[in-house]
């Protein structure tokens, strides 16, 4: 399943209120993403503002117009554009820049033969074949 990154810039001056918001996300609106494809969705935020929202879905342009679709996202959209600084369009959910993923760990040990992964620190040795001598 695809997993997305994107970046937004919380306004320094905001930081405190919007993670106290995001402590307390509305129930209708946490319904509202579950039910429109957003599984797995977290959001980073350092220091200065830098936020990094990560989120598994089977289509990330489909899942954010099924909650365009809903009256909540209206609504928490609104309350949400104050605390950003330069939001094109003036609205978070489409105000973000997607990051590309450069590096999956997981996918990559997929793709390795299991014979050609050497063992990791502490494995055992294993046995010649035939058996001990």
């Amino acid at each position: 399943m695809p997993q997305y990154c994107f970046t937004l810039q919380v306004r320094p001056d905001r930081l405190e209120e919007y993670t106290r918001r995001h402590a307390e996300v509305w129930p209708e609106m946490l319904e509202a993403l579950a039910a429109s494809g957003w599984r797995d969705y977290r959001l980073f935020l350092r220091g200065d503002g830098l936020l990094v929202g990560t989120v598994v879905a089977d289509d990330l342009d489909a899942a954010q117009a099924a909650m365009d679709a809903t009256e909540v996202n209206a609504r928490w959209q609104a309350e949400m554009a104050p605390f950003f600084a330069d939001l094109p369009g003036g609205r978070p959910d489409t105000g973000t820049v997607r990051l590309e993923c450069v590096f999956d760990l997981d996918a990559q040990r997929a793709a390795v033969p299991p014979a050609a992964v050497p063992p990791g620190p502490g494995a055992l040795p294993t046995a010649p074949a035939g058996g001990p001598r």
